[in-house]
């Protein structure tokens, strides 16, 4: 019998807390902070955890052999209930996104859970799957602004977003099997680099000390990997820039001019890294 903690596992619950801070660095970006948001980052956290429920159904034959102890191929969850939960969570997001944000906010919704679905079913293990996956992560932050007329304003925090899970996806091809050293290595640089960028274009503080605090909670695991690029290692570090996230939307969002709700974003990195102890993020 499946039990709530294997749907859990199968949707990875604690990694959805890197998922909110897209849709409130969008609305920050886009000047429509409010009431919407919230509906809106609810969204949001449904595709995701429908995007992880369809990877796991996408990937469930080649779990059973790299990774059995994953909730399909354990037998904890049926091939048919992760499907249905996939689809199920998706129709939730994409509701959601229309009561929350109307018509603007379901044209971005939509595109979204399309390029959710491609990336698990047709793109994660080709070329394409690491862009796949930031277009995902880009329109993330476009459905935050979506609601406004200014969602142009949003471009470039998503374009950062997008930036680091590109570097991410990458990474994470590497975490069965172990990474040439060269890779860690080149997706730190890319990891400084977006870090300086995003630092650099803030005003005040907030956004530079939330940028240096990203950037040492994925960089640290990440040079360790240079150092040891074993499998686990890299799982660390992959883990690592998914808890981290919160850290980046923080200091896009005090860009936006919401200072105090970027601190509040970042404040849910130290849960996530706790939780991610007790249910696996990647």
């Amino acid at each position: 019998m499946t039990k709530l903690r294997d749907l859990l596992e199968l949707v990875r619950a604690p990694a959805a807390l890197s998922v909110p801070g897209d849709v409130v660095a969008g609305a920050a970006a886009g000047g429509v902070l409010g009431p919407r948001t919230a509906g809106l980052a609810c969204s949001s956290v449904c595709l995701y955890w429908a995007g992880m429920a369809a990877n796991d159904w996408a990937d469930r034959r080649l779990d059973a052999v790299e990774r059995p102890e994953r909730p399909i191929p354990s037998g904890r969850v049926s091939a048919n209930m992760a499907l249905g939960t996939a689809v199920a969570l998706t129709a939730a997001g994409v509701a959601v996104a229309g009561l929350a944000g109307g018509r603007r906010a379901l044209a971005v919704a939509a595109p979204l859970a399309a390029a959710v679905w491609a990336y698990d079913v047709v793109a994660k293990n080709t070329p394409a799957g690491p862009l796949a996956m930031a277009l995902c992560r880009g329109l993330d932050v476009l459905l935050g602004a979506s609601p406004g007329t200014a969602t142009a304003a949003a471009l470039p925090p998503a374009a950062t977003i997008a930036a680091h899970t590109y570097l991410l996806t990458t990474l994470s091809r590497s975490e069965v099997s172990g990474a040439d050293p060269r890779l860690p290595a080149a997706t730190l640089a890319g990891t400084v680099a977006l870090t300086a960028t995003t630092a650099r274009a803030g005003a005040g503080t907030a956004p530079a000390a939330l940028a240096g605090w990203y950037a040492a909670q994925f960089g640290v695991p990440q040079a360790r990997a240079v150092a040891d690029p074993s499998a686990g290692r890299v799982r660390d570090a992959v883990s690592a820039g998914i808890v981290s996230l919160p850290a980046l939307q923080g200091a896009l969002t005090a860009r936006g001019g919401a200072p105090r709700l970027a601190l509040a974003l970042a404040a849910a990195a130290p849960l996530a890294r706790r939780l991610v102890r007790k249910i696996a993020a990647t």
